[in-house]
């Protein structure tokens, strides 16, 4: 499969920003949904059990396969940021089938050996995500295309969740094969959609101007890049770093923070609280595309990720005084953990290149963030199962989710200290 030209590029040559938009949306969020169901369905199980030093089942395959799609990320910072724009797709549709043989094996594998193929499962899918962001950044509308983008991770893993409780407790699908059945569902799909993704032509020269070229890196950009701008990165990369704790926390475990707050056996609850938190953060992120100034659209950015913080904290601080229901108090901890998470994504590190016009691409900064956030994500894992009650999710989610409303806070304070001031002394602002 490749980018050649062909009818739905010629017309998306000459379409409208609305109807551009639009098709680059739908490829982009129906591509990375389907990605999903290779992925996340095994947590919607609860493998019950325990394997060596007490350690919970379920615990062992959720930190195998973000072993593993930890070690992707390292691997995309380099292979995603280098990549020619004609491999991406063909690239995307590889590694998806990788992803799916291994949860074949999964359920063939008795546990507690099955957790290898988890691993195996993990690690192609960390580099589906850059690869699919490639096709949208460097554009004057790239903040709601990638929106859309982040739509799917918000909206898809609660989605896949129910449609893998349900092949369980609805069809009789056994907790092995029910991760294999749901990506096998979604293959089709999956095909459809990356066939559209592919033909989306690469940024206008206006486009360009607005938002500076995003050449393929090399080794030696990528270390110019990280020594000149260092303090404000590790900055960055810190704060999603706690972000991604957090968040991942809550997606791989939601069955038991759920559990622990009193609602079990309903499939569609995993869905539903996912979609109004992904209509939230798409009303923020999206917004972020009417501010022509990339200066102002990358602070505003980072001031928008303190109200995130803020509200997680209001919202957590709710619940422990017994003062909120539980379907509100996972939307509103979800909308503060999404909003920042999603704006990296969306605007910081766009901005970011577009104000500094170094050589540099969102692929390199998005798996820079990604491989130190995951890789924090395993460290917690393990420590929890060592020194704290594995049964309690909620208690956990609820500790880390107060952790990262302060400590990131502050360090998103620092950040737009350094920037505000780097920003004014590395190139003026490029006209819309």
């Amino acid at each position: 499969m490749t980018a050649a030209g062909g009818p739905i590029r010629r017309w998306l040559d000459r379409a409208s920003p609305a109807a551009f938009s639009a098709y680059c949306i739908v490829a982009a969020f129906g591509t990375y949904f389907c990605m999903y169901a290779f992925r996340k369905p095994f947590t919607a199980a609860t493998f019950e059990g325990t394997v060596w030093g007490g350690l919970a089942l379920k615990t062992l395959f959720v930190a195998a396969q973000v072993s593993g799609y930890t070690l992707s990320k390292f691997i995309g910072i380099r292979v995603v940021s280098s990549m020619p724009a004609h491999r991406r797709a063909a690239s995307i549709l590889a590694l998806i089938a990788v992803a799916e043989l291994a949860l074949v094996l999964f359920a063939v594998t008795p546990a507690p050996w099955s957790a290898a193929w988890l691993f195996a499962n993990g690690l192609p899918l960390g580099m589906i995500f850059g690869l699919v962001l490639a096709f949208l950044e460097g554009r004057r509308q790239t903040e709601a295309l990638t929106a859309g983008l982040c739509a799917s991770f918000v909206l898809s893993s609660g989605v896949v969740k129910s449609v893998g409780q349900g092949l369980i407790l609805d069809h009789g699908v056994s907790e092995a094969w029910m991760p294999a059945s749901v990506g096998l569902l979604f293959t089709l799909p999956l095909l459809l959609f990356v066939a559209l993704l592919s033909r989306i032509p690469p940024p206008r020269a206006e486009d360009v101007a607005h938002r500076a070229e995003r050449p393929r890196m090399t080794s030696a950009d990528r270390r110019a890049f990280f020594r000149r701008h260092a303090p404000g990165l590790a900055g960055l990369v810190g704060v999603y770093l706690l972000l991604t704790v957090a968040r991942s926390l809550r997606d791989d475990f939601a069955v038991e923070i759920w559990r622990d707050l009193g609602t079990t056996g309903e499939p569609g609850v995993f869905a539903r609280t996912e979609l109004v938190v992904m209509i939230g953060v798409l009303a923020v992120s999206a917004a972020t595309v009417r501010i022509r100034s990339n200066r102002s659209a990358f602070l505003r950015s980072l001031w928008l990720s303190i109200g995130g913080f803020a509200l997680l904290a209001a919202a957590t601080g709710l619940h422990l005084g017994g003062a909120i229901a539980p379907f509100p108090f996972m939307i509103l901890s979800g909308l503060g953990l999404y909003v920042p998470y999603v704006l990296f994504h969306t605007t910081v590190f766009e901005r970011l290149i577009a104000i500094v016009r170094d050589c540099a691409n969102i692929g390199y900064l998005m798996y820079l963030a990604d491989a130190i956030g995951y890789l924090g994500y395993v460290g917690v894992m393990v420590a929890r199962n060592v020194t704290s009650d594995v049964e309690d999710f909620l208690g956990l989610y609820v500790a880390v989710s107060l952790a990262v409303a302060a400590f990131a806070s502050v360090a998103v304070v620092l950040v737009g200290r350094y920037f505000t001031g780097r920003i004014a002394r590395v190139e003026p602002e490029v006209a819309a």
